[in-house]
């Protein structure tokens, strides 16, 4: 992993980068299955799954998030730490066999009056699959020092 030490004063609104590629599989269901709790046959009956409309097993939404923020780790910042997320949403239904990239783009940047020496910083999650298509979206905030 690559250190770089940005502070809030360097962020800059449309700056952004996109990752390599990784494709789901069955096993990835099961892991996260095993990991999450979350068995529901949407996911894990491939012959319940075949009376849907999709026709086929259908990835935990928590699942593509994990993976599509994972894919993202690339950096460690050591003066920016994660605030959390808001406004994920499961876009488009993710299926075994298909590959997700992650796309992240600053979209704000904004003083803390309440916290003097931090600024917030938003950062717009988009993963997508092998077509292109959005699967999911998601605002990544971050709180980082400002410049001493």
């Amino acid at each position: 992993m690559l250190e770089q030490v940005k502070y809030f004063e360097d962020h800059v609104i449309g700056e952004g980068r996109q990752t390599t590629g990784r494709t789901i599989t069955e096993t990835d269901f099961v892991v996260h299955a095993g990991h999450s709790g979350d068995f529901f046959p949407h996911h894990l009956d491939a012959e319940f799954c075949k009376t849907l409309p999709f026709g086929q097993r259908i990835a935990h939404g928590t699942m593509v998030f994990t993976i599509g923020v994972g894919l993202t780790a690339s950096v460690i910042n050591p003066v920016s730490f994660s605030y959390g997320y808001d406004r994920l949403r499961f876009v488009k239904p993710v299926f075994i066999g298909d590959t997700i990239r992650s796309k992240v783009e600053i979209i704000a940047v904004e003083p803390m009056d309440k916290r003097p020496g931090f600024g917030r910083v938003t950062e717009r999650l988009t993963v997508t699959n092998q077509r292109g298509e959005t699967v999911l979206v998601a605002d990544h905030i971050y709180i980082v020092e400002r410049r001493p």
